[in-house]
């Protein structure tokens, strides 16, 4: 492990210390050589997370890997870079231990271990890189934005996009004014790419009931009521069986986290399926729009919204909808007046032709934004608003701040871009930091699904239903204005979590 020296060398920012040099009319050179004594540990080492942990090593001295899944832990300890780090399945644990130690973390969990685990790391002085969305509920990302600042960490969300110099320029281009008067923002996602919908829940007792019924039928009249028992009961010990195996390996306790109890299942939340359930994950909304409004909310001003409202396919308050639109108001600016924004999930399920054929766009994406103003528009094909043209009007010369470069992509660069803040001690540094960025962002994302929550009933074979009710929003104070039905205990939930015992969030 590196010494505690490493303390009086981070607080180091000048250019030089930094391991960059500056020629003239070039970008920046990069090196590590002067970043590489920070500690790192990883929190989430298998999905996203391999990556995550695999770009913070590239940077730093990784001392401590937790992941709730043994065979994920365990494989990721054999790479090259890892074999040294000592393995948890409970962050807590890990902080306990390493937690004076650590300079930086980085955080891929399931959406509702978010928050906990990167309060956790920020309290203990720790910079966080935390995947997106930034958490689960609305109360979380402001607090994480607000312990942010007081603590002075440096902090990052991951989404690649901040990372890209084209999604900058976009953002420099539509600042400028190019469009002229801004009047409406739509984006749409092919996402959810894993189940979700009503119905999906399964434990034991259901499987046996489920077993019970499909036998009978199978069986037919006539049949031995002994025989089915022993059918239902051999397939039920089997299934039994292989949770038991299951969990074997995972910390089925610690994936639960903060989240109300209940039983594990093969398949339905570990891994990679949380986020098509409300006490895990935020939907489609959650998992994508952090990338595709990364433009529009910095360049729109989309933050703060007064009102929301949608309609679904219809969900049982347990799995988020197949699919769902949303439509945002945010109130008048300085800089621009009211201004809608329109979300669509589902392949498939995007905005009017007729919103694109003014603008002369025929082939539309399966993921895009659209940003329309009185004099033109910006359309971007792809989920970070890296690939992007005008329609109407032409580019503008505008400045904008280059992205850092390490060579390698811009998931690394963003990775990178932490770093480089710490070194500098400069949270700023950091484009998607939870002050100024990801925080705000995420506020505003994550009241969409209040909206879908009121948007329960859906349309007949799986068809959109109607408009859910408005939900009036006091972003000020994080409250729901007008609707009882949406302030009952679970709802409330969505704004402000409940964390079980053995976790903080005041």
């Amino acid at each position: 492990m590196a010494s505690t020296t490493r303390r009086g060398f981070l607080g180091t920012g000048s250019a030089a210390g930094i391991g960059y040099f500056v020629a003239a009319g070039s970008r920046p050179a990069w090196s590590n050589s002067a970043i590489e004594q920070m500690n790192v540990a990883s929190i989430g080492v298998g999905g996203k997370g391999g990556s995550d942990s695999e770009n913070a090593a590239q940077f730093g001295n990784v001392v401590a890997i937790c992941d709730v899944d043994r065979n994920t832990l365990e494989s990721k300890g054999r790479g090259e870079k890892f074999k040294n780090a000592e393995q948890f399945t409970d962050y807590r644990e890990m902080l306990d231990k390493y937690g004076k130690d650590i300079d930086i973390c980085t955080i891929s969990t399931p959406d509702h271990m978010h928050g906990p685990a990167t309060l956790a790391c920020m309290r203990l002085g720790i910079s966080c890189y935390t995947q997106k969305p930034l958490t689960r509920t609305i109360y979380e990302a402001r607090l994480l934005a607000k312990v942010a600042e007081e603590t002075g960490v440096c902090t990052q969300m991951g989404n690649q996009g901040t990372a890209l110099d084209s999604s900058r320029e976009a953002i420099a281009q539509i600042s400028s004014g190019v469009l002229g008067t801004l009047q409406e923002v739509y984006a749409w996602s092919n996402r959810p790419v894993w189940a979700q919908g009503p119905g999906r829940r399964m434990d034991l007792d259901m499987y046996r009931a489920q077993a019970l019924a499909e036998v009978t039928e199978q069986e037919g009249d006539g049949a031995d009521p002994a025989e089915i028992k022993e059918i239902v009961d051999e397939l039920v010990g089997g299934k039994a069986e292989e949770i038991a195996r299951a969990l074997e390996r995972l910390d089925w306790k610690s994936w639960l986290g903060v989240a109300p109890p209940r039983e594990y299942w093969p398949g339905l939340y570990h891994s990679f399926q949380h986020r098509g359930w409300w006490d895990f994950g935020t939907g489609a909304l959650g998992d994508m729009a952090c990338h595709m409004l990364t433009v529009p909310f910095a360049s729109c001003g989309l933050r703060d919204p007064i009102s929301v409202q949608a309609k679904s396919t219809g969900h049982d308050f347990d799995s988020f909808p197949a699919s769902s639109i949303i439509k945002f108001e945010f109130p008048e600016t300085s800089e621009r007046p009211a201004i809608p924004f329109w979300w669509y999930d589902r392949k498939g399920n995007k905005p009017p032709m007729e919103v694109f054929q003014k603008w002369g766009i025929e082939n539309v994406s399966d993921s895009g934004v659209l940003v329309v103003g009185e004099k033109g528009a910006f359309y971007s094909s792809d989920d970070y608003c890296g690939v992007y043209e005008l329609r109407g009007v032409e580019k503008r010369k505008v400045d904008y701040e280059k992205a850092e470069d390490t060579g390698k992509g811009n998931d690394v660069n963003n990775m990178f871009e932490l770093f480089r803040a710490k070194q500098a001690g400069d949270p700023m540094i950091a484009h998607s930091n939870f002050i100024k960025r990801a925080g705000p962002l995420t506020e505003t994302i994550l009241l969409g699904n209040l909206a879908v929550w009121a948007a329960a009933e859906g349309g007949a074979d799986g068809e959109m239903g109607e408009w859910g009710e408005k939900v009036e929003w006091d972003a000020k104070n994080l409250k729901v204005t007008n609707l009882a039905s949406l302030k009952t205990p679970h709802v409330a939930d969505l704004i402000k979590p409940t964390y079980a015992e053995g976790y903080r969030l005041d």
